[in-house]
């Protein structure tokens, strides 16, 4: 392979990010043409268990601010992958075979669990959530209209959807810190009535004030746990 000099190193670096800007641009156009569907997607949980359901916006620029957030969501997840790879094209030719077995996986399943988190809240824990909050606004002692704000719904969905997200690299980080000896399996299965703490409280810091949703965290991240030890090497 020809080696390129300092300077062939910046270009290619400097093409790769006016690549990656220019992608990001078209992901923002494409998110603002989409954004109105991503609005009634992201709303369908909540719609599917309220009766009547009225969403309130509360200035005469929420139309467009929400458009233009959701646009700006839509181009930054697309634009994760793209930039992931640009990287993996950038730095790939001076790593080595084993370093590239090592590394590849990493930058494939992240963007894999962030959707599989992400979709685990919307199908699985949205719908729980949303009718939690709906009944118990409902029998409130005083007469009482529900109309939430659009803005604020979209903040706290979209919030939740980036925990989960988050969430489910879990396995990626543990046995990223196995492969590279700082967490041996043996110390991992000796921490995991610690771990399982940790799991529960972490779940009642970052969902709603519920049972329900928190044990809807807390159980998928435990078997994520459990199931980074199958991965993990023995000899680590």
């Amino acid at each position: 392979m020809k080696k390129m000099t300092l300077m062939q190193h910046f270009a290619e670096l400097r093409n790769r990010v006016l690549w990656t800007f220019g992608f990001f641009c078209l992901a923002f156009g494409f998110g603002w043409l989409v954004a109105p569907y991503i609005q009634e997607f992201l709303t369908s949980p909540l719609i599917a268990v309220w009766d009547d359901a009225q969403m309130l916006y509360t200035g005469i620029t929420d139309g467009l601010m929400i458009t233009l957030s959701l646009a700006l969501l839509v181009a930054i997840m697309l634009t994760i992958p793209f930039a992931l790879y640009q990287i993996w094209a950038f730095v790939a030719p001076g790593l080595h075979q084993n370093e590239k077995r090592f590394v590849l996986p990493i930058f494939i399943l992240s963007p894999l669990l962030f959707i599989a988190g992400a979709a685990f809240a919307f199908y699985a824990l949205f719908p729980t959530v949303f009718k939690f909050f709906i009944e118990l606004n409902e029998s409130a002692p005083v007469p009482a209209i529900i109309m939430p704000a659009m803005r604020d719904y979209l903040a706290f969905s979209i919030g939740l959807l980036k925990v989960f997200g988050i969430a489910f690299q879990l396995p990626l980080v543990l046995v990223l810190l196995n492969r590279v000896g700082v967490l041996p399996r043996e110390r991992a299965i000796k921490m995991r009535r610690y771990a399982i703490v940790f799991i529960v409280i972490v779940a009642a810091m970052l969902t709603p004030p519920d049972v329900v949703s928190q044990i809807l965290l807390a159980l998928p991240m435990w078997a994520l746990f459990e199931i980074s030890i199958l991965f993990m090497r023995k000899d680590a």
